[in-house]
């Protein structure tokens, strides 16, 4: 067995390991009971997120470290003022936005399985901006979806940790790749 074959069971056994600890945290119920548990499987969930932006984050730094902290404290930005929208707009006024952004997802996961037969570079930077742009709107309305359950006795606030942190992360896969991508292009320019 090469090192190639143990990067591919590594990275397979890294995503099922992700998976099934969202999956164990969201079917154990929420009580003071499980309280403990659902903490500790939030945290190996966040910690295997981590471990799977590993690749990413070794591409960026090959290309430019200052890429990382760049993205990390954009999205800390975005993510702050979006949540702060949220919080301070009319009540539901932006819950609206799930079916929008739900038959986005589904656009761009469509443009990326038609990407995969066309290779067009394009298509590609065109799916990630528009990632960028529905992860905004996600922290909107995870926000408010989170605070009208909240007030309908939904206090389930490790759920809730997890739509915003996966909110987080994805907005700040998103950003890097775009940073990265735009601070590639600028070396090929001036070679």
């Amino acid at each position: 067995m090469n090192i190639f074959d143990r990067k591919i069971n590594f990275d397979a056994l890294l995503k099922f390991s992700h998976m099934g600890l969202m999956i164990w945290l969201m079917t154990t119920p929420h009580s003071h009971e499980t309280e403990q548990k659902r903490l500790g499987l939030l945290a190996g969930f966040a910690f295997l997120t981590g471990v799977g932006l590993g690749p990413a984050l070794e591409f960026c730094i090959a290309i430019n470290p200052s890429i990382i902290p760049t993205a990390f404290m954009g999205t800390a930005m975005i993510f702050t003022c979006f949540t702060l929208s949220a919080l301070y707009a009319r009540r539901r006024s932006y819950l609206f936005l799930g079916g929008i952004l739900m038959s986005a997802m589904s656009l761009m996961l469509l443009s990326s399985l038609g990407n995969l037969f066309f290779g067009s570079v394009w298509l590609f930077q065109a799916n990630l901006y528009l990632g960028l742009m529905v992860m905004c709107g996600f922290v909107l309305f995870d926000t408010q979806l989170i605070i009208e359950k909240a007030e309908n006795g939904d206090k389930d606030y490790i759920w809730h940790c997890v739509d915003l942190f996966l909110d987080f992360v994805t907005l700040f896969r998103k950003l890097m790749m775009i940073l990265a991508m735009n601070e590639k292009d600028k070396k090929k320019e001036k070679k």
